[in-house]
């Protein structure tokens, strides 16, 4: 499936959510531990979108919580998950917000992945990027243009 360009400078802020057309998955040491057509992305200005995947399409095993937690301005508190297949661990390396703002209320119990430690994500059957850094979680896509906040330097603008 072919995606359009699109262009970070024009996301919004404040940042939004919306339905994603695309399939997403997620692999982790030779395991495909999420796969879904239902996914959400919440797209920002500077960001490349991050998706949120059901938990439904997710094989919950895999995912173990822990005691992180973090603040986000637009979505509120998220909370982590490790994720362990086999005997590989990925500590704090996918999130969710158990009771988001009311403009995010249809990502509620939904995870994202952090892309880098991943083996492999894919939107649309296309290979994700890791948004570079480690805080932010978007997965960049040949079809995302413009800067992208992330690495150093680049987390006040």
């Amino acid at each position: 499936m072919s995606m359009k360009a699109e262009n970070v400078l024009n996301f919004p802020r404040p940042a939004i959510c919306e339905p994603c057309a695309h399939r997403l998955t997620v692999e982790f040491n030779g395991v495909v531990i999420a796969d879904t057509t239902g996914g959400y992305r919440a797209l920002e200005t500077y960001h490349p979108p991050t998706y949120y995947l059901p938990m439904e399409d997710i094989k919950a095993e895999h995912l173990v919580k822990n005691s992180r937690r973090s603040l986000c301005e637009w979505k509120g508190q998220a909370s982590y998950f490790d994720i362990v297949v086999g005997d590989k661990r990925a500590d704090g390396a996918a999130w969710t917000y158990a009771k988001p703002t009311p403009p995010f209320a249809p990502i509620e119990g939904k995870v994202a992945f952090y892309a880098e430690p991943m083996e492999r994500c894919t939107v649309g059957g296309v290979d994700v990027i890791p948004q570079p850094g480690n805080f932010y979680g978007g997965w960049l896509t040949p079809n995302i243009e413009g800067p992208v906040k992330g690495a150093p330097g680049t987390t006040h603008w």
